[in-house]
């Protein structure tokens, strides 16, 4: 097989895989999209100097649309507590924005740090079942305003929905564990929503941009693992029933400490 159709193909399966993942963990597509993207774009010969924002640029584009299914399930299901959302999201569109800034003036390898940092502590949260303790209520608007912007920018700056840093804020405000994870799911909309938007933005300056990039976004990576991920998702969601899921989360932790090792090293 031609190495390009092997490409396509691997996005295609990187989508399944990301799916089937957020379906029975609950996690956001990012924390394996963003590291294997980053391993595919070495394999294509991508520019060095912007593998990261491109991974990252492309992972928030996806979750984009599959924040959209998440929550609406969630919402017919009535856990998503909107006025919550409604008080995060201006926190959330501020950071992601800053974010997405920050990110265009950090090097790729910085970056590539930082989310091994990250995979490491999600690795770690996953392994051993860490959780919030409920210490205090949500706070008033201008809290929910600096945690929003501070959900914002980490998650942009990662490429990730940020379900991993809003679910356990909702937690230690004493929100019920269904409605945290509901909420998480709509509040993925406007940290993707403007930070792809925004990296879009930032990446028009860029000289080193591959084909078929606008901004930093790469489309065929994009659309491909957003059409498998859609799709199964909720696949995931069903085997989340049927599957010894405490096993599974001990064994992707492992490969996430893998990974996020990987990346540092």
């Amino acid at each position: 097989m031609p190495t390009e159709l092997l490409i396509l193909a691997a996005y295609l399966v990187l989508g399944v895989i990301a799916g089937l993942v957020g379906g029975l963990f609950g996690l956001g597509g990012g924390i394996i999209i963003v590291p294997s993207l980053l391993f595919l774009f070495i394999w294509q010969g991508l520019p060095a100097e912007i593998l990261m924002h491109i991974a990252v640029a492309t992972s928030l584009f996806t979750i984009v649309f599959t924040s959209v299914s998440s929550s609406y399930a969630h919402h017919k299901h009535q856990a998503v507590l909107w006025s919550q959302v409604f008080l995060l999201t201006p926190g959330i569109i501020i950071g992601a924005v800053l974010g997405a800034f920050l990110a265009d003036y950090i090097s790729s390898d910085v970056l590539r740090s930082l989310f091994g940092i990250f995979e490491l502590f999600v690795a770690c949260q996953i392994g051993f079942s860490v959780k919030p303790i409920a210490e205090r209520s949500l706070p008033g608007r201008n809290g929910m305003l600096i945690a929003g912007g501070g959900i914002g920018t980490l998650s942009t700056i990662l490429g990730i929905g940020g379900g991993t840093l809003t679910v356990p804020f909702l937690i230690w405000c004493h929100v019920d564990i269904r409605k945290a994870v509901a909420t998480s799911s709509a509040c993925g909309f406007p940290i993707a929503l403007a930070g792809s938007l925004t990296m879009i933005f930032t990446g028009l300056g860029s000289t080193s941009l591959p084909e078929n990039s606008i901004g930093y976004i790469y489309w065929p990576a994009a659309i491909l693992i957003l059409i498998t991920s859609v799709l199964f998702a909720p696949v995931g969601a069903k085997l989340a029933h049927s599957m010894p899921v405490d096993t599974l989360k001990r064994i992707f932790a492992i490969v996430l400490a893998g990974v996020g090792l990987r990346m540092l090293f």
